[in-house]
C-alpha cells in the first residue's frame, strides 16, 4: 500500500468544556483491557475527568504545591509529576512519593497485566530514566541526551510489556527495555539531519501491513513516520513539515471510513489531519479523474467557511478601532505567549534559541551584554540587521534586529560564546498584534556556557585539581555552582555531597564537580577550566562575605594533552582559511584562461568545491580567531597559576600558531617560562 498524504480540515466539535486554568496535560483512559474512551485533564494541581461526551465523572485536587507537568493513566492508578516531585494515586488515594534529583520531563508506567507491577518511569532531565518500585528508585537507565518523552513501544510495550520508546530534546529517537533488574537499550536513532528536538510520539499502523508505525513530532514542525522495513532498527519512510512545533501526534480514523488518518496539533492551536484518502485518482489510462462529488462539496462548505469567518474577522476589527478612538476608550495591553527554547548543541558548540508565538512574529530584537557571535541558521527566512555598538559605557556586545516575513510565527537564532566571558541575552519579541507590545525574555550566559553534562568522564586524563574550604552551606556553594554550569538543576540535590560530570562540548576536555558542605573540589583537564573556577567562585563568594581558603595542584601534562586536543581543529580551520581566500584569485584565472586544466589537482579541487568551502566559512564566523583566544588563554592561565605574567609573550605565540606546527606550539609553552 502507498501512502499519501493531503490535509483533511472537516473535524466537527463533539463538546466544548468552559474556559478556565492552562491545560498542562491530557490522557485517556479506563478500566484495564477496555477501550480508553475516558478524558482525563491536569489543570494547574487538579485532575479533572470527562466521558467522551463531555460530561464531568471527576474532579480530583492533588495536595502538590506546584503545577502539574506530566501525567499517566493506568486503570485506577494515577500517576502525576511536577518538576521534581513524583506522586502515585489510587482511586484517589495517596500511595507512593519520589523526590527525583533532577527535573522529570514525562511520566510512563508499564503496562500492569504484562508486567503484573507497578512500574513507574520518570524521564529526567539530567539524560536519565528513573525506574521505581513504590518510593523508592529501582535503578537509573542513562539515555543520550534530555529525555522530553516517552511511549510504550508498539502501543502497549511489545511481547513483553517492557520496551519503552524515548524521544530526547536534542532530537534523538530510542528503544529501552526495562527489566526488572536492569536496562537493556534496543536501538537508538541519532539526528543527523539535525532537526528540533522530540515533543510526541505515537505508534500506528498507518501503511495497513499489520506492524505499527512509529509517529513522531518534533518542536521544528517535522512530523516523521517510521517503519520496521527489519527487525532491528526503524527506518524513515515520510516526513511532512508543519510551521509550528508539534505538540501532540496521534494515528487513527476520524474523516472517512476506510482511510487512515495522522492528527497533529500543533503550538498555535491549529489541528492538521494528514490522511491516506488519494486527494486525485486515476482512470485505466492514466488520465486523473475530476475531484469526487463528495470532495467538491467539502471544498465547498471550507471556502462558506472561510469567508464566513475573514467577514467576521473584519467586522472585528473595526468594531475594535471604532472603540479605540472613542473618549471612553481604556488603554490595555495585549496578552500573548511565548514558547522559547534555549539550549546547547552538542554538534557545534552553539546555543539555539527558539521562540515560538501563537501570532504572527513582527520583529526581534537581540541584545547581549557579553560577546557572542550569531551563526546562520538555514531554516531561518528573517531579514537580520545589525546595530553599531559601544561595549564601555552600556556594555553592550551586540544589537540585531530580525524583521519576520508575514505569518512567520517561529524563530529560530543560533549564537556562540566566549568561556569565561558571561553576562545576558536578552530577546524582545514583537508579534504582529495591534496596539504594538513587547516581551523581554532573559538567558543567561554562563562563565563555563560550552560545557554539557554527561554520566561518566575519563580518570586516566592528567587532571588539575582546584579545592575550596569556607563557611558556606551546600545549598550556598550548589547555587554557585548554578550559576557558573549549564544543565545543572536549581534545587539543592539531596544527601549531603553531590558530584557532576560535564564535557566541553567545542573541545572535549572534562570537568569533574564534587561538593558538600564547606568543601568542593572540582577537576578538570584544561587549565583555563580550572582558572575560570577560581576567578568566579572567588568573586560569588566575596559577594556574601564568606572567606575562601583556595589551593590548586596543577598538572604540566595537561598542557600538552590539552594542547593535542585543539590542535586537528587550529589545522583544519586554517586550511579552511587558506582555501578561501584562494577562491577569487582561481576563479578569476579560470575566467581569463578559459580552463583550469593547468592547475595543481589541489588547487582544481578548491574550485570544485567553492561553494560548499564558503558555505561553511560562512556557517563558522570567527571560529579561527576563537581557537587563537583559547590557546592564548591556555598560555596566560598556565603560568597565572605560577605567578607570572607572560601577556608580554602573546605576540610571538600568534606568530606560531599561523606556522601551525604542533611540536614548536608545545615547545613554545614549555620554554616560555
Amino acid at each position: 500500500m502507498e501512502l499519501s498524504l493531503a490535509r483533511v480540515d472537516y473535524l466537527q466539535p463533539v463538546f466544548k468544556t468552559l474556559p478556565g486554568q492552562k491545560i498542562a496535560r491530557l490522557e485517556l483512559g479506563g478500566a484495564l483491557n477496555t477501550p480508553q474512551e475516558k478524558i482525563f485533564v491536569a489543570t494547574g494541581s487538579e485532575v479533572r475527568g470527562f466521558t467522551k461526551r463531555g460530561k464531568q465523572f471527576l474532579s480530583f485536587e492533588t495536595n502538590l504545591t506546584e503545577s502539574i507537568k506530566a501525567m499517566h493513566i493506568s486503570g485506577a492508578d494515577l500517576f502525576l509529576c511536577a518538576s521534581y516531585i513524583y506522586n502515585h494515586y489510587c482511586d484517589c488515594k495517596d500511595q507512593h512519593y519520589y523526590l527525583s534529583g533532577d527535573k522529570i520531563n514525562d511520566v510512563l508506567c508499564l503496562p500492569v497485566d504484562k508486567v503484573n507491577c507497578i512500574t513507574p518511569v520518570l524521564a529526567c532531565q539530567d539524560r536519565v530514566l528513573r525506574v521505581l518500585q513504590g518510593s523508592d528508585l529501582l535503578y537509573e537507565a542513562e539515555v543520550p541526551g534530555p529525555p522530553t518523552v516517552l511511549a510504550l513501544n508498539n502501543g502497549n510495550g511489545g511481547d513483553s510489556g517492557e520496551e519503552i520508546v524515548y524521544g530526547t530534546s536534542d532530537g534523538k529517537l530510542g528503544l529501552i527495555q526495562i527489566t526488572g533488574s536492569k536496562p537493556i537499550p534496543k536501538w537508538e536513532i541519532g539526528n543527523e539531519k539535525k532537526r528540533g528536538g522530540i515533543l510526541c510520539i505515537d505508534s500506528f499502523d498507518i501503511l495497513g501491513d499489520g506492524v505499527k508505525e512509529l509517529l513522531v513530532g518534533r518542536d521544528d514542525g517535522m512530523l516523521e513516520i517510521y517503519n520496521f522495513e527489519s527487525a532491528d532498527n526503524p527506518v524513515l519512510r515520510y516526513d511532512h513539515a508543519l510551521s509550528e512545533s508539534i505538540a501532540s501526534v496521534q494515528g487513527g480514523c476520524v474523516g472517512k471510513d476506510g482511510y487512515d488518518e495522522i492528527l497533529a496539533s500543533t503550538y498555535s492551536g491549529w489541528l492538521t489531519g494528514l490522511t491516506t484518502e488519494p486527494v486525485r485518482r486515476e482512470d485505466g489510462s492514466g488520465e486523473e479523474l475530476k475531484l469526487s462529488q463528495e470532495m467538491q462539496s467539502k471544498i465547498s462548505s471550507l471556502r462558506n467557511e472561510l469567508e464566513h469567518l475573514q467577514m467576521k474577522v473584519l467586522q472585528e476589527r473595526e468594531k475594535y478601532q471604532q472603540s479605540s478612538q472613542s473618549s471612553t476608550a481604556v488603554s490595555s495591553v495585549p496578552a500573548f505567549s511565548v514558547n522559547d527554547k534555549f539550549t546547547l548543541n552538542k554538534d557545534d558548540a552553539s546555543y539555539s534559541l527558539i521562540l515560538e508565538v501563537q501570532t504572527a512574529i513582527d520583529n526581534v530584537l537581540v541584545q547581549s551584554d557579553v560577546p557572542i557571535d550569531l551563526l546562520d541558521v538555514d531554516k531561518n527566512s528573517a531579514v537580520v540587521s545589525f546595530s553599531s555598538c559601544d561595549s564601555e559605557p552600556n556594555s553592550n556586545f551586540l544589537l540585531a534586529t530580525y524583521r519576520c516575513q508575514a505569518n512567520t510565527t517561529r524563530l529560530e537564532l543560533k549564537v556562540r560564546s566566549i568561556e569565561g566571558q558571561y553576562g545576558t541575552l536578552q530577546a524582545y519579541v514583537t508579534p504582529r498584534i495591534q496596539p504594538k507590545t513587547c516581551q523581554v525574555h532573559q538567558y543567561q550566559i554562563k562563565p563555563l556556557s560550552l560545557h554539557q553534562r554527561t554520566h561518566s568522564i575519563d580518570h586516566d586524563r592528567p587532571m588539575n585539581t582546584l579545592t575550596l574550604k569556607g563557611q558556606f552551606s551546600f545549598a550556598e556553594i550548589h547555587s554557585w555552582v548554578v550559576f557558573c554550569l549549564p544543565e545543572v538543576p536549581e534545587k539543592t540535590p539531596a544527601g549531603e555531597s553531590i558530584t557532576f560530570y560535564f564535557q566541553n562540548t567545542f573541545l572535549g576536555t572534562q570537568l569533574e564537580s564534587t561538593y558538600r558542605k564547606r568543601e568542593g573540589c572540582f577537576k578538570s583537564d584544561n587549565i583555563s577550566t580550572i582558572s575560570i573556577l577560581k576567578d568566579v567562585l572567588s568573586k560569588e563568594a566575596t559577594k556574601r562575605k564568606i572567606n575562601l581558603n583556595i589551593s590548586y595542584d596543577i598538572n604540566e601534562e595537561s598542557v600538552r594533552h590539552t594542547l593535542k586536543l585543539i590542535h586537528p581543529k587550529l589545522e583544519y580551520q586554517q586550511l579552511l582559511a587558506k582555501k578561501v581566500h584562494l577562491i577569487d584569485a582561481l576563479r578569476e584565472l579560470q575566467v581569463h584562461e578559459g580552463n583550469v586544466d593547468f592547475l595543481l589537482p589541489k588547487y582544481r579541487s578548491i574550485l570544485e568545491e567553492a561553494d560548499q568551502l564558503l558555505e561553511e566559512y560562512k556557517r563558522q564566523p570567527a571560529h579561527l580567531e576563537r581557537l587563537y583566544g583559547m590557546i592564548t588563554d591556555l598560555f596566560i592561565d598556565k603560568f597565572k597559576f605560577k605567578g607570572t605574567n607572560v601577556k608580554t609573550k602573546v605576540p610571538l605565540l600568534l606568530e606560531i600558531l599561523d606556522g601551525c606546527d604542533q611540536d614548536g606550539l608545545i615547545a613554545f609553552f614549555e620554554a616560555a617560562a
